[in-house]
């Protein structure tokens, strides 16, 4: 019974974090026609188009949480890979030698550009717009490491 524990925190985790990959997708999606965003457009938006712009940063945030908080870590514990204690940057490198993750480093990039896109700076929307632009770009990662891990562990949707 308890080496069903690891797959089924795997198979939890891997379902969040498709869930919100695909909200995430649908809110990329709907912005397509005001990307890339610039200040002007930002400031411009209709209020349809704002909500799709706070799904895709909730899901976007929920997702790299979702991630690195669980289903990174899941996939170790899965692997049987003694990790749970190690601090999250010796998980990232294990995770790399092991195929999940083509660069490790990439993990510390994607946490800052979520980190500087969630503070909203209403005198600048320019470098607000900036931020986003950026998010927008490492959502295709996100989905890149999903997609990597559903790959090698044969996780089928």
């Amino acid at each position: 019974m308890t080496d069903e524990i690891p797959a089924l925190r795997l198979e939890q985790s891997w379902r969040e974090c498709r869930l919100h990959a695909r909200y995430m997708r649908y809110a990329l999606t709907a912005l397509g026609p005001v990307l890339p965003l610039t200040g002007a457009r930002l400031q411009s938006l209709d209020a349809e188009a704002v909500q799709d712009l706070d799904q895709f940063v909730l899901r976007f945030g929920k997702l790299q949480d979702a991630l690195g908080l669980r289903l990174l870590p899941s996939v170790l514990a899965y692997l049987q890979e003694p990790y749970e204690s190690r601090p999250m940057l010796d998980k990232l490198n294990r995770l790399e030698q092991l195929g999940f993750l083509e660069h490790a480093g990439d993990w510390s990039r994607l946490r800052a550009i979520r980190n500087q896109f969630t503070h909203e700076y209403p005198d600048e929307p320019q470098k607000n717009a900036s931020l986003l632009n950026q998010a927008f770009a490492a959502a295709d990662e996100l989905e890149a490491i999903l997609a990597r891990i559903e790959t090698r562990l044969g996780l089928v949707t």
